[in-house]
């Protein structure tokens, strides 16, 4: 089975060549999926004709009747016709419609452009895989993820700063669906003669510079708790932020602060630990990170501020504070929160 395609590789094909007659998008990133049919349908179907060339049908609502007839219908007064299918795990694995689709995939017709869709968390179809051209939508790395906010901005008719485009990063988060709706919100009011600079979008967003979740997390690293105590009010009050969702940021920078350690502790130079974290982060590709190469300095420089008993120390309260956040309200999450931080407090430490 070939290799799956990634968005990059299929938005250049379909600039040079005519498309696939089969598309399978899976992976977990069910807003890049929207924007690949999206895609595909530009260069399948001319828009005057999508009233009669295009149709787009829940898997659910199919059998291998239903299924047969769409792919089959010939285009009315064009060379193609479209049809996408959204949720295709819905059918059952033993379903005869499954038969139908593989007998299609092996003939498919000239004249239609198949486009399949699962939704995130589904594990492909090896068969279908094999036969169409399988592209995974898969989290975006910084890099991509900041030209995929430019080219959103646009579309929005606004530009942003490289300073703002990081704030808003900052500010959101990585998921596609939440930065997609503060552009939105952007665009709304921005001037599309003016970028967009860090300090208007922070007025925008309703995050200031230096009080979002990433500060936040930077500071607690770095033990600096009187000033993770004093953003605690502002980071818990943006949208989107939980006390769960505080934790796991910050659980994921005490388990790189660990790594640290230990590389420090194989004899890895303080000179060399940046730049060996940032490969090992490259490696991993964890979504939730906005900068891979500032994740890795922060790291560096917070193994300095612990010991190796204390970040097991640290991890271990972290786990204790998930039992609790799970089963208490917004009101107390903060108190519990706080809690942690002032466990993670060195004065604490060295008292205990």
């Amino acid at each position: 089975m070939a290799a799956p395609l990634t968005f990059d590789s299929v938005y250049r094909a379909l600039k040079r060549d005519a498309p696939a007659p089969v598309y399978y998008l899976t992976g977990e990133e069910d807003m890049l999926k929207e924007e690949l049919v999206d895609l595909v349908l530009s260069r399948a179907v001319e828009p005057a004709s999508r009233d009669f060339n295009l149709d787009v049908r829940n898997a659910a609502d199919l059998n291998g009747e239903s299924f047969h007839s769409l792919v089959e219908t010939p285009p009315m007064l064009a060379d193609r016709r479209a049809v996408v299918i959204n949720n295709i795990g819905q059918w059952r694995r033993n379903a005869k419609v499954w038969q139908v689709v593989y007998r299609y995939l092996e003939n498919p017709s000239p004249t239609t452009v198949l486009v399949l869709v699962t939704a995130s968390g589904e594990k492909p179809d090896k068969r279908v895989a094999q036969f169409a051209a399988h592209v995974v939508a898969q989290p975006l790395n910084p890099a991509r993820l900041g030209r995929w906010i430019g080219v959103r901005a646009q579309r929005a008719g606004f530009t942003m700063t490289d300073a703002a485009t990081q704030h808003l990063l900052k500010a959101v988060g990585s998921e596609l669906s939440a930065l997609a709706m503060e552009i939105e919100k952007l665009g709304a009011i921005a001037q599309p003669d003016t970028p967009l600079d860090a300090a208007e979008v922070a007025q925008l967003v309703g995050i200031r510079r230096g009080e979002t979740l990433d500060d936040w997390v930077g500071a607690v690293l770095l033990r600096d708790i009187s000033k993770a105590a004093n953003m605690l009010e502002p980071v818990m009050s943006a949208a989107g932020v939980t006390g769960v969702r505080m934790l796991i940021a910050l659980g994921s920078g005490l388990v790189g602060v660990r790594l640290a350690l230990a590389l420090v502790e194989d004899g890895l130079t303080q000179q060399k630990l940046a730049s060996e974290l940032f490969e090992a982060i490259r490696a991993s590709r964890p979504p939730w990170l906005t900068s891979w190469k500032d994740t890795a300095k922060l790291w560096a420089a917070a193994a300095r501020q612990w010991s190796r008993a204390e970040i097991e120390t640290a991890l271990r309260l972290a786990y204790e504070c998930d039992r609790s956040l799970k089963s208490t309200t917004l009101s107390d999450a903060r108190g519990i929160i706080l809690d942690l931080m002032l466990g993670l407090s060195p004065k604490v430490e060295a008292a205990a």
